[in-house]
């Protein structure tokens, strides 16, 4: 049982760690799958927002030229927005002066009154001497007109003299319907989310839209976020704090720009298969090891009934039918291995030839029943007054027993034949039996003075029975 034991733990950690193995080759998958799609996205997006930039450079370097200054305002307009008509979901292209107001306005020729001196974008050039492009935060337009509502955001740099002095600020807004659009095209399965935040942490766009109105809003405090935004690249699996489903999320910078790509695999959709797998797996890995438990506790019972049942044997092949003592054969075998012994140790060895006086007559008289029980209630007394562990008592044949006495000598084990005598004497008989039953005992002892044979030991003790017999019978005689 043991071994079947330690099988079924060998066969449950062997399964358990290629569960593991496989939960975590699932993972890499779906992590390479999430980085193939953040370097889509991210290739487009920078392709796009380079479109934009140099739009705006385009529009810089045009309204630097004098000459332009002198054209029809037709001619000036097609020279500054030249590049703009490239650029995708494309909103307003717009030229500023130093004080925010429109020089020019890609959607129309003559540009519009209004300032733009309080727009983030333009306070950020106006502050910041550096020409680099800066990103706002989305934001919708406020004007009634057809776009009216529809998020956007700005790309913007400033403009500059050649000492470093402002000079004004060129700005092209795209709508984040182009972010639908590229994520539209792009199959992540059921559960799973894309995203694009800022480096503020305020979402840009989101497939599918988990939170109602999440567009503009700020997430930098959520614990998933603020990983993402500290780490920059990178993947983990983690618990989305808006909906509760465990997600792989996947993310990288876009380029230089202070924007993020996310992309959150449903925990279902990654590991769905691996569920699956591992169900059936453990169910019969489980039912396996229940079964092989289970035929080894039956074989162990088996054997267990097997063994009781060749005891009982080896028992009964060991034992006297009916006086539940040693038969002749073990007697045979137990002498023989205390005769060595004693050759061994030194120590003294006696044995005793016990037989029934006129037990042919009493049988006759009595019948086989009262011999039957006679002979029964004298091998009780012998074992009675045979109590060593190392002492043996056996029928030798027909009315007569024999007792072999470990480390015993011819003192000591005349002593307890004349116990055995006595006892056997004062047996109690059945109702019609008018005769006692005696025993006459021979006695031969092995010690290292005599060092005789076994046979000859043998033939002592059945020579002191004989002279027993010839003394008047129901007395203990021991060779001299």
């Amino acid at each position: 049982m043991l071994v079947s034991t330690l099988t079924v733990i060998a066969i449950l950690c062997i399964v358990t760690f290629l569960l593991i193995r496989e939960h975590a080759n699932a993972q890499q998958a779906a992590t390479r799958s999430a980085t193939t799609i953040v370097q889509l996205i991210n290739a487009d997006v920078l392709r796009t927002i380079e479109l934009y930039d140099l739009t705006l450079q385009g529009l810089i370097a045009a309204a630097r030229r004098d000459d332009l200054k002198q054209v029809f305002p037709q001619i000036r307009h097609m020279a500054l927005f030249d590049r703009s008509t490239t650029a995708r979901f494309k909103g307003d292209v717009l030229l500023l002066d130093p004080h925010g107001q429109v020089l020019a306005d890609s959607s129309a020729i003559e540009p519009g009154t209004g300032s733009y001196a309080e727009r983030d974008f333009f306070l950020e050039h106006a502050a910041r001497p550096d020409t680099r492009m800066f990103i706002s935060p989305p934001f919708k337009l406020q004007c009634e007109c057809e776009l009216n509502g529809e998020w956007r955001i700005t790309f913007s740099r400033r403009i500059s003299t050649s000492t470093g002095g402002f000079l004004g600020v060129a700005v092209a807004s795209m709508r984040l319907s182009y972010f639908d659009q590229l994520f539209n095209s792009l199959d992540i399965g059921t559960g799973s989310t894309l995203s694009i935040i800022n480096a503020d942490g305020i979402l840009l766009a989101q497939k599918p839209d988990l939170e109602n109105d999440a567009i503009g809003k700020s997430f930098a405090k959520r614990p998933n976020v603020e990983r993402i935004l500290r780490d920059g690249n990178g993947s983990f699996d983690s618990v989305s704090s808006i909906d509760a489903q465990r997600r792989l999320y996947t993310f990288a910078r876009v380029g230089n720009l202070p924007l993020t790509v996310i992309v959150a695999l449903s925990g279902d959709e990654v590991f769905g298969t691996w569920k699956r797998t591992a169900i059936v797996i453990s169910g019969a890995t489980g039912v396996l090891c229940i079964g092989l438990l289970w035929l080894s506790g039956l074989l162990c019972r088996e054997l267990r009934l097997r063994r009781h049942a060749e005891k009982e044997l080896a028992q009964l092949a060991a034992t006297d039918a009916l006086t539940g003592v040693a038969n002749r054969r073990i007697l045979d075998l137990t002498l023989r291995h205390e005769w060595f012994r004693a050759q061994r140790s030194g120590q003294p060895l006696s044995l005793l030839m016990i037989d029934a006086d006129h037990f042919k007559a009493f049988n006759d008289q009595h019948g086989h029943q009262a011999g039957d029980d006679a002979l029964r209630a004298i091998a009780k007394v012998i074992s009675d007054n045979v109590r060593r562990p190392a002492d043996m008592v056996a029928r030798y044949g027909g009315e007569e027993f024999s007792v072999v006495l470990a480390e015993t000598d011819s003192a000591g084990a005349q002593l307890i034949a004349e116990h055995i005598r006595v006892a056997v004497e004062q047996l109690p008989f059945a109702a019609g039996v008018e005769s006692p039953v005696t025993v006459s005992i021979g006695l031969g002892t092995w010690t290292t003075a005599n060092d005789v044979s076994l046979e000859q030991l043998l033939f002592a003790a059945d020579k002191a029975l004989y002279q027993a017999k010839e003394r008047g019978r129901n007395r203990v005689v021991a060779t001299p």
